[in-house]
């Protein structure tokens, strides 16, 4: 698994695949019998944080450490119900902006089967305003 970090145990994290400067990352979860409402079917939150976390991934992949991709609209199609087990989250950059950028992904099964897709407008914010702006807001 990736660096141990509580968010990614949360959702589920089972490996980062790949992240590609092009502007690429694919992911890989676990669907989590507790991320399920009823029918056994995980709530769409669990499936639209998985396919922001690629698209997210994929920014910093393209532009680098130093930058917090933040989503700024997210809009999330559902094509089947999402059961326990894995699941794979890719995304990719559509097009690429100074401070946005817009990508796209999309969720699926082992055997290619799309769950969801998905299309982010994402504002590539600079790390150590982010970081100063919240320690502000935080009081640390």
């Amino acid at each position: 698994m990736a660096e141990a970090h509580s968010l990614y145990e949360t959702m589920g994290l089972v490996r980062i695949v790949e992240t590609d400067p092009e502007g690429r990352a694919t992911l890989e979860y676990e669907a989590k019998r507790e991320q399920c409402h009823s029918g056994g079917v995980v709530q769409g939150g669990f499936i639209s944080g998985w396919i922001d976390a690629a698209m997210a991934h994929a920014a910093i992949a393209k532009n680098g450490p130093g930058i917090v991709p933040m989503t700024l609209e997210l809009k999330v199609s559902f094509f089947a119900p999402t059961r326990p087990g894995l699941v794979i989250a890719e995304a990719w950059v559509e097009r690429h902006g100074k401070r946005t950028s817009f990508y796209e992904g999309h969720l699926k099964q082992a055997d290619e089967t799309v769950l969801a897709k998905a299309t982010s407008t994402i504002l590539l914010a600079d790390m150590t305003r982010v970081v100063a702006a919240s320690k502000k807001a935080t009081g640390g």
